[in-house]
Formats: structure tokens, sequence, C-alpha cells
């Protein structure tokens, strides 16, 4: 911690941020109308970076809000009253505040000798001192003992993605079914085909990759499912070059085209029009039982001639 860094305490509240969502939907500083700002104050990285988690932990519950009320969407728990399914699956785990009895039963131990019980409890206080400084580093709103209860099924983004599949998705009424996998949510689909092909070719019209980090030479990704993605997903790519520019790719599957940005965490919001659009030109394809116009995959290498 540098000498001069303020304390890391945070409002918990938009208002207190003096940050509002307009009516467009942007984020604005109240006074001033800026954009958020996230060298709020310079030379100080660290403390600019946790003002910038503690704000985006407000705008998550912001998200799920406007999910039910504006979009309808309904809040469902996953298996033993674990949490709802997470937005962020790379941690997959909910933190629950330690009860009293579960704090006292790591620490009292009466039937030990007094010598090893000191021991022993030197050694937890010590512990206890690293963590509670690493856990004031990394959230600074956390003032409780807390413990981490991963979620069963659902230890890792594959495995969350399968369990969605086989628990949700795979059992909706729709007809029509599109995935838009953003960063590493494209390997954990790939990851769900290889486990799911049948049901996800049968069930899936249409999927969007942005800025897709899986490889299915690494996944060992089957003939089969390569030829589906050919025809059935486009992944947008950072790239300097104009928005659905085709970009050229090495690897035996779905198409690349660019996303009309260079910053891998814009390339979702900068491709959602044409994104749509690929998905209209899908449902129409399938209604019509024609091939959609190869627009995204004129310039696409047959790889297999390779």
């Amino acid at each position: 911690m540098k000498k001069d860094e303020p304390p890391l305490e945070f409002p918990d509240t938009l208002e207190g941020f003096e940050y509002v969502f307009n009516e467009k939907g942007q984020l604005r500083h109240i006074k001033t109308g800026e954009p958020f700002v996230f060298n709020y104050r310079e030379d100080l990285h660290r403390w600019n970076q946790k003002r910038y988690e503690a704000l985006g932990e407000i705008i998550t519950k912001y998200v799920y809000e406007l999910l039910q009320k504006e979009c309808h969407l309904k809040k469902v728990t996953l298996p033993e009253g674990y949490g709802v399914i997470v937005l962020n699956p790379n941690e997959n785990y909910i933190e629950v505040e330690k009860t009293k009895a579960q704090v006292q039963l790591s620490s009292d131990s009466s039937d030990e000798p007094a010598e090893k019980r000191e021991r022993k409890d030197k050694i937890q206080k010590e512990t206890k001192k690293r963590r509670d400084f690493y856990e004031k580093y990394r959230n600074p709103q956390k003032e409780k003992e807390t413990m981490q209860m991963y979620i069963r099924d659902n230890g890792s983004p594959e495995e969350h993605a399968i369990y969605v599949w086989d628990h949700f998705i795979s059992q909706s009424a729709a007809e029509n079914v599109f995935f838009v996998a953003h960063s590493y949510g494209g390997l954990a689909f790939v990851e769900l085909m290889i486990q799911r092909e049948a049901e996800v070719k049968n069930k899936v019209t249409a999927v969007a990759l942005t800025d897709s980090v899986h490889n299915v030479w690494h996944q060992e990704v089957g003939k089969t499912i390569r030829e589906w993605m050919r025809e059935n997903c486009c992944n947008w790519v950072s790239s300097s070059e104009p928005l659905d520019t085709s970009v050229e790719s090495m690897l035996p599957d779905c198409p690349r085209v660019s996303a009309g940005t260079e910053r891998h965490e814009l390339t979702s919001w900068k491709s959602f029009p044409s994104i749509f659009k690929f998905f209209s030109e899908a449902v129409e394809a399938k209604n019509s039982s024609v091939k959609p116009t190869p627009t995204r995959r004129s310039n696409r290498i047959k790889y297999e001639e390779l």
C-alpha cells in the first residue's frame, strides 16, 4: 500500500459513487455527465482497481434486476440452495459467513496437550492474519469471516455450461436456441458440443462467438462437430479491420470476421448488430430449408484441402 493511498472503502450504491444510468442505458456521472473514469486518482492504480471492482458489484446487481423486470427472465436457483446461476462462471462458488460454532470449532481443541494447542493456535493466528490481509486487499468490502462453498456440478465454466444445458436449455420449449459466447465461453461451448453433440445440433439454431479462445485441436474436436460449426457458427474477433471483414484462420472450424474493434472486452458490444442479423438469417434459412447467404463465409478456407 502506498503511503498516501486513501482507505479502500467505497459506497454500496450507484448514487454513492455519483453515477446513474441515463435513458439510453449509459453510465454517466451525476454532476459532470461524463462516462466512467477508471483513473479517478492519479498514480493510485490499486485504489482505482478496487473502486472499479466495488462499482462493478453494484452494476451486476442492477443488471440482474433489469433481466428480471425488463426482460421478464426468471431467477432460478441451482441445487441445494447454493445460489443463482452465476454471471461469471469462472468463480463458481459463493462466500458464506461462518457461524460462531464454525469459528469456535476451528480453534477449540481442549483435549489436546497444552504445548501442542499453543503451537497450533500460534500457527492459526498467523494464517488468519495472512488471510485477512489478502481478503482486505482482494475485496475491502468484506469485514466478516467467510468460507467458500463450491457449487456442486458447477466447479468450472465447462461443467457449468453442461449443467445449465442439461437442467434448463435442453428442457425448454424454445424452438430456436442461440448462443453468444465470449472469450472462454467459446471454449466452454465447444466442450458442450463434444459432450452433447446430437442434442446441441438438434436444438441450437446458430452460435455467435466473440473473440473466442477455443481451439479445436487442443480440445480434440471431431470432424462432424467442425463441419457443423462451419455452417452454424461465426466468430467475431478483435481486429483493426471494419466490422464483418473476413479474418483468415488456420483452424478448421467456424468463419472468423472482424468485430470492428481491437479491444477484447468490446467485441461483443461492437458485434451485436451483426450478430442479431446473423441469427435472423439463420432462422429464415431454417424455416425455408435454404442455407443462409454466405456473406460471412465467402472467404472461408477449405481446410480439408490444406
